[in-house]
């Protein structure tokens, strides 16, 4: 008889593999909880901070809004002054011109009235009447002298009355040009004290920025910690499964070959989470809206610059003796929130002023449930607009947010949000 040897298992259990004790287990799994209750702790810490840094961004936001504004008064109240100044001269020169015709008149009238007194006459010069042809004449002559007489002292009359006229006048102007002056002063001192709040309002945020960055540090490293004790609890709990699997595919190995190793084929793996969408830009439609939107976000990523931009693109911006300054806002090409708007909807055509309080005003205001594509959004804090947006759709919108930023896409803020939208199309 033939003997035939009989081939080994295809699939032959492999050594044990290390199996953790239940304490170790234990102490993982409570290390890990520690940590997430640290770092849900630190969340809701981070939580208030972040909501504090948001209302002292907002109240930045107003400062600097009453700085614009400050800034856009003082410039017209400089405008009136040298408007003042410049009719305050011009008064002053035509009444200098009119005491001097009046005194030129008067001058001749008293040559008149000296002559006159010489010859005794009160009609002039004696030899006025020498060489008369006639006694008809002579009196003609006399009637001509007399006329002469009343026509400078009518002359001097009028001269005078131009004289008060210019001085009345000379007076009105200097009037306005010392209230122009004080409207100036006044606006000058709104803008200081502008100035001051938004330093002072800065210096605030900057604290509380620094304190949210500090938590959020502690945050990212207690999430760590974490993410090492979730690896360990997983690696001890992968390892344990690991064994036991070992045991079970050790009692089927006799008996369940076949199974076992199909077992070990479709062990779990590690699973993936699908991850959420981002959301896309909405769709533009045709029209005046698509235009005014598209220019807004053809800026995207431009730099914030207070006080910068206009109808033709972004601009350098301006000091404001604080907080843009801090940022050197002036020495960057950009926008801030209103000169965004206004380069969006000058490509329609439309021209706003450089101060989102007064854009607020600049179309119909309707309710926000009514929100379209193209509408303005504004912020408020204590009733005092500081900050604009443009609603693009989808819960989004465009913004240029503040120092140290750039011209973005982001959804909708509802914080601080007024209860209408401004539309001008």
């Amino acid at each position: 008889m033939l003997a035939f040897a009989v081939p080994a298992p295809a699939f032959a259990v492999p050594p044990p593999p290390p199996k953790p004790s239940d304490q170790e287990l234990q102490d993982s799994k409570a290390n890990r909880d520690a940590k997430a209750g640290k770092v849900g702790e630190l969340t809701s810490k981070l939580a208030d901070a972040e909501s504090k840094l948001v209302d002292l961004q907002a109240a930045v936001e107003v400062k600097m809004e009453d700085a614009n504004k400050a800034l856009v008064d003082l410039d017209t109240a400089r405008d009136v002054a040298v408007k003042a100044r410049a009719d305050a001269a011009a008064a002053k020169q035509e009444a200098d011109a009119a005491s001097a015709a009046i005194d030129k008149v008067r001058k001749d009238v008293d040559d008149f009235a000296a002559a006159s007194f010489r010859q005794g006459s009160t009609v002039g010069s004696m030899t006025a009447f020498f060489g008369a042809s006639s006694p008809k004449d002579l009196l003609d002559r006399a009637a001509f002298l007399n006329a002469v007489s009343g026509s400078q002292l009518d002359a001097l009359d009028r001269m005078q009355r131009a004289r008060v006229e210019q001085a009345n006048k000379d007076s009105r102007a200097r009037a306005a040009l010392n209230l122009a002056n004080e409207k100036q002063g006044e606006a000058e001192t709104a803008k200081r004290a502008a100035d001051q709040a938004t330093a002072i309002a800065e210096q605030a945020r900057r604290d509380q920025a620094g304190e949210a960055a500090q938590l959020e540090a502690f945050r990212e490293q207690t999430e760590q910690e974490l993410a090492d004790a979730q690896a360990k609890v997983g690696g001890l709990e992968s390892q344990l499964q690991r064994y036991q699997e070992w045991q079970r595919a050790k009692q089927r190995e006799d008996e369940e070959r076949a199974k076992a190793a199909a077992a070990a084929a479709q062990r779990p793996g590690a699973g993936g989470r699908p991850s959420r969408p981002a959301p896309g830009r909405p769709q533009i439609t045709g029209g005046g809206v698509a235009l005014v939107i598209a220019r807004a976000i053809s800026q995207l990523g431009v730099p914030y610059a207070w006080g910068g931009g206009n109808a033709n693109g972004p601009t350098r911006g301006i000091r404001d003796g604080g907080v843009a300054d801090s940022f050197g806002d002036y020495a960057k090409v950009g926008f801030d929130c209103s000169g965004l708007m206004i380069y969006a909807y000058a490509g329609v055509g439309i021209r706003l002023p450089h101060y989102s309080g007064y854009q607020a005003k600049a179309g119909r205001q309707l309710p926000l449930s009514q929100m379209a594509p193209g509408d303005m959004l504004f912020w408020a804090t204590g009733g005092r607009i500081h900050h604009v947006a443009m609603y693009i759709g989808n819960g989004q919108m465009v913004e240029a947010p503040y120092s140290g930023s750039r011209v973005r896409i982001t959804s909708v803020r509802y914080g601080g949000l007024v209860p209408y939208v401004t539309r001008l199309i």
